[in-house]
């Protein structure tokens, strides 16, 4: 029953971070291509420190972090940003869109947490 249960947190670790990665590079690439032109960055200021640095924390949240939790390498330090981020995007950015603007980030945001109180699983660096 244990192999099962580690079975479950690497698919649960590895699809969550998998899938949450390649938004993170969208972003990264907002980051890298806004700092470089003369519009500089847009995206929402959600801890009023300005733009660009509301996005460098996304980006870590969602590229950086999922890449730790992926390898599961500092796991649940790194479900925290990520699962941070996700509940600015579900509440704080989507909060008055209603439920099907919520999901998306809704839908990392849980799996973020589980990852958070459950820990990475026998097959991580971190139980190396």
């Amino acid at each position: 029953m244990k192999t099962l249960h580690d079975w479950g947190l690497l698919v649960l670790r590895i699809g969550t971070a998998g899938l949450l990665i390649p938004h993170g590079w969208g972003k990264l690439n907002k980051l890298i291509n806004g700092l470089s032109s003369a519009e500089g960055v847009k995206f929402y200021n959600w801890l009023g420190i300005g733009e660009a640095p509301s996005l460098m924390l996304t980006v870590f949240g969602e590229f950086i972090a999922p890449i730790f939790i992926l390898i599961g390498f500092k796991t649940r330090w790194a479900a925290v940003p990520a699962a941070i981020t996700m509940g600015v995007a579900a509440f704080m950015v989507h909060g008055g869109d209603g439920l099907s603007e919520m999901e998306h980030a809704l839908l990392f945001f849980f799996p973020l947490v589980a990852i958070l109180l459950m820990g990475p699983g026998r097959w991580s660096l971190d139980r190396r």
